[in-house]
């Protein structure tokens, strides 16, 4: 008795690559499904051990051709220089950056004009960005946050005169491509405000409206709705861009008052209440982008007052200053990054 399935079934368990997605996928007994990877121990060859890794997207140097495609990332768990990941669709400053365990979206931006861009890029791979779609509005110097299934971005500013910037937020579901919808408001406009997130809540403090604040305002990613008060940073700052954390703990980096500050505060994400003192960047800094691992909190690029080339890092569970970390390939301001292990995940 021959041990082949009846002509035409296709057993259980086989495997196939589909040529349209390039990607594996396994027959369950009713379909073709593909594969669910999540690889987050992404180690290079010359590191001593994996880990997560950090992305940073975009940027601005006149002495480096202006507003950049540059995409670079890092292995958190190591310190070292930054090695090229690929590029965006286009050049751009003053995008937002969020993403899924194993997919980075960058959002918004500068050339001039405000754009309304979304990319993405597989955080796994190397390679050039793919678009997504488009926001709602263009939009530039927005927070953004996320967690494994929703991105979100808020405020910034868009084509419009208003100098204080927007309140609208919207959101995408990060494993499909589409345009953004919208989520709420916040509870005023705000540009250059910074983010972090856990997988309930995301956090976005100070920022500019139009004059410098101290606000922190909080939302509730699953759902949708508008933007509650949270407390207070210890001074009005603007301009820190995206912070780092873990599902605990939020941490928010140097910013403008309107000089550039080396501060680092941190919130405990499920409460409420004022941020509180960390440490010390290694520089004064703003207009810089931070990311992290569930250990680490990692800072690159931003105004020192010069364009930045600098990774920071610290331990997100104590207090402390920051300590070098590497170099970007190329120094640059008003920058995005994201990771494939942030607290939201």
């Amino acid at each position: 008795m021959s041990n082949l399935p009846p002509s035409g079934e296709i057993p259980r368990g086989a495997i196939r690559f589909n040529t349209d997605s390039n990607k594996p996928e396994l027959w369950d007994g009713s379909q073709w499904a593909e594969f669910q990877l999540s690889t987050p121990n992404l180690g290079r060859s010359v590191d001593t051990q994996p880990g997560a890794r950090g992305v940073w997207a975009g940027g601005l140097n006149p002495g480096a051709g202006g507003y950049l495609d540059i995409i670079d990332y890092a292995n958190i768990s190591s310190t070292g220089n930054a090695t090229d990941f690929g590029n965006l669709t286009g050049g751009r400053g003053m995008l937002s950056g969020l993403a899924s365990n194993t997919r980075a979206v960058f959002m918004g931006g500068y050339t001039p004009p405000r754009l309304d861009t979304i990319d993405y890029i597989t955080i796994a791979s190397t390679g050039d960005a793919i678009d997504f779609g488009d926001l709602i509005d263009p939009t530039a110097r927005a927070g953004t946050v996320s967690n494994q299934t929703r991105g979100i971005i808020a405020g910034g500013d868009g084509n419009s005169p208003l100098t204080g910037g927007i309140d609208t937020i919207n959101y995408i579901t990060i494993a499909s491509k589409g345009g953004s919808k919208d989520f709420g408001n916040l509870i005023g406009a705000s540009k250059y405000h910074s983010s972090v997130a856990s997988p309930v809540r995301g956090v976005f403090a100070g920022g500019q409206n139009p004059g410098i604040q101290s606000l922190i305002q909080f939302i509730t990613i699953p759902t949708l709705g508008s933007a509650q008060n949270f407390g207070d940073l210890s001074a009005n700052r603007a301009a820190m861009g995206t912070g780092a954390s873990n599902s605990t703990r939020g941490l928010f980096f140097g910013g403008s008052q309107p000089a550039a500050v080396n501060t680092i505060e941190y919130i405990t994400i499920a409460t409420t209440g004022n941020s509180t003192n960390f440490g010390d960047l290694t520089t004064v800094k703003d207009t810089s982008a931070g990311c992290s691992s569930p250990t680490r909190g990692v800072n690159g690029g931003g105004s020192d007052p010069g364009y930045s080339n600098i990774i920071d890092y610290v331990t997100i569970s104590t207090q402390g200053d920051a300590v070098d970390f590497g170099d970007l390939t190329v120094a640059r301001n008003n920058i995005a990054a994201c990771s494939n292990a942030h607290g939201g995940l």
